[in-house]
């Protein structure tokens, strides 16, 4: 009976898609964190009378055919990258990107990340750094005896050293964008690489066409919406609910036929 391995393709499915959900749920404070959905495909059908297939020796077609479906697969699970909002900290080091782009980081493996978690700290050698203590590129150095610091629009890092009038520039930060954002891999610990599916990094100013700009003392916050959330689980759960239903009817079915003498 097929439709027992249909129904259980389709609790499957909606496993799956719960899974999203809580991940989305759970990460609801995570700082720059990319909600995600899940999109499902229907399996492969069989063909009990082919469409298009003649029923009779003057050429007559058949319109519609006979075509069942072995049910439901996932397809991907797509992060949407559209901008949170931004929370005010009043942390000169805690950095939001209004707009497309990602930090660049610098990993201990040596190779660079992305993130958009702009939540900043000082190491012991003055170095930015990410709250793990990854260096931030291009690598940015702050001055021990620097009393205020002050990162505009396009990531320029702008120093006032003690007992001095003029403002030091230390640096600038740059952001990486990418053609498709959806393809970077997650890393966990808000970080991200780039894939052959993502494309290549292209760094720039902040501020310049197709860059988002920095903000000071903001962090990005994540981009889950609730009520969407709770709205999506309760459907899941439907429809989870219907397909266990499916397997409950198709197990009738079948004890009433073990039953026949």
């Amino acid at each position: 009976m097929r439709s027992l391995n249909i129904a259980a393709t389709g609790m499957l499915a909606q496993q799956l898609n719960v899974e999203v959900i809580s991940n989305n749920l759970a990460n609801m404070n995570t700082t720059g964190y990319k909600r995600q959905r899940a999109e499902f495909q229907d399996l492969l059908y069989q063909n009990l009378r082919r469409v298009g297939s003649t029923s009779s020796d003057t050429g007559t077609v058949v319109p519609a055919g006979v075509q069942i479906g072995l049910g439901s697969k996932t397809a991907a699970v797509y992060r949407i990258t559209e901008q949170g909002n931004l929370l005010t900290t009043g942390n000169a080091f805690d950095l939001a990107v209004e707009g497309k782009g990602f930090f660049r980081v610098q990993m201990p493996t040596g190779e660079t990340a992305y993130t958009r978690d702009g939540t900043f700290s000082i190491n012991a050698q003055g170095q930015l750094v990410t709250a793990d203590g990854f260096t931030v590129l291009p690598g940015i150095t702050i001055p021990n005896n620097a009393i205020d610091v002050t990162i505009n629009s396009s990531g320029e890092v702008l120093v006032k050293i003690d007992q001095q009038v003029a403002i030091q520039n230390v640096g600038q930060i740059e952001l990486a964008t990418f053609a498709n954002e959806a393809g970077l891999q997650a890393l966990g610990n808000n970080l991200f690489l780039e894939t052959t599916a993502s494309g290549t990094a292209q760094a720039s100013v902040p501020g310049s066409a197709g860059y988002g700009k920095i903000q000071q003392g903001f962090i990005e916050t994540s981009n889950v919406n609730v009520v969407n959330e709770i709205t999506s689980l309760i459907t899941a759960q439907r429809a989870y609910e219907m397909n266990s239903r499916v397997i409950s009817a198709s197990d009738e079915m079948l004890q009433t036929l073990s039953r026949l003498r």
